[in-house]
């Protein structure tokens, strides 16, 4: 059973994408691109001085939910040479339950609500990553499948895996293994920036319904020419890998454009994650 999804039509051309390219290893596209994020910056620093602890990690994720909602061709994916829709939008990433070399790592699925905002997912985040690093939840669906599966011996451990596979292939994999699942979500996101890192690319993988990997490096202080003059601007790099048969090149690229420019008017963040946005 696939965890909240529906199989649409394909057109010609993307059922030919698909039988060309089965895999998604075959159809990643990278993009890497520094983004402004001034606006962004200031608006959380203002809202700090309010009194809100929005995170510029929160802002991210919500801004991705709003363009997935305004761009919905973003929440599909290819299984089985199908196409599927999540019914939902669902942001996943990996919190360590301490900031150490040898500490668990735990995944986490964010369901974004069509009615969320900063405020509400801001608390939401906070409240999943608590019950992870101090309350220490026991571990469920597939963080407690891990933990079984990863100490079988080989004898074992491969063919079930190879099972697991084939399950998941067919939308037949129980419900129960896909939650938690970082790949069974509309998009994954790390946060390699909080450890002064800059954006990688991060592969795909074919296990699971996620088209999209992203991750959000360091924001640092650039130079940019404007009118002939330097000025300095807060940027961040985003290291982005699509599947390019869930949408053409067109489609992605003014995905991406809507994203920057919500992070370039942050007052949306307070809007609903459904708003419709139009671009000026």
């Amino acid at each position: 059973m696939r965890v909240n999804s529906k199989r649409i039509k394909m057109t010609g051309m993307e059922q030919i994408m698909v039988d060309l390219k089965p895999r998604r290893c075959d159809a990643d596209v990278f993009i890497n691109t520094g983004v402004d994020v001034t606006n962004l910056m200031k608006y959380l620093d203002d809202k700090k001085q309010e009194g809100h602890k929005y995170t510029f990690f929160h802002a991210i994720v919500l801004a991705f939910a709003k363009t997935i909602y305004n761009r919905p061709k973003l929440n599909r994916y290819i299984s089985n040479r199908h196409m599927f829709m999540h019914t939902d939008v669902v942001i996943a990433f990996v919190a360590k339950v301490a900031f150490e070399d040898n500490a668990k790592e735990l995944m986490i699925q964010v369901p974004i609500s069509e009615d969320e905002t900063i405020e509400s997912l801001s608390k939401k985040i906070k409240n999943m990553v608590e019950k992870v690093r101090v309350s220490h939840e026991k571990e469920k669906g597939a963080n407690s499948a891990i933990e079984i599966l990863g100490k079988l011996p080989n004898i074992i451990r491969i063919p079930v895996m190879g099972l697991l596979k084939f399950m998941d292939k067919k939308g037949l994999l129980p419900l129960s293994l896909q939650e938690d699942d970082l790949y069974f979500s509309s998009a994954i996101v790390t946060n390699i920036g909080s450890l002064k890192s800059d954006s990688i690319y991060h592969n795909n993988t074919d296990f699971g319904t996620c088209s999209s990997i992203t991750s959000i490096g360091e924001v640092r202080d650039t130079i940019k020419i404007i009118d002939g003059k330097e000025k300095i601007i807060k940027s961040c790099n985003f290291g982005i890998n699509f599947d390019e048969r869930i949408a053409d090149g067109f489609y992605l690229i003014k995905s991406f454009k809507l994203f920057e420019y919500i992070l370039n008017n942050p007052k949306m963040l307070e809007e609903k994650a459904s708003q419709k946005i139009e671009m000026e």
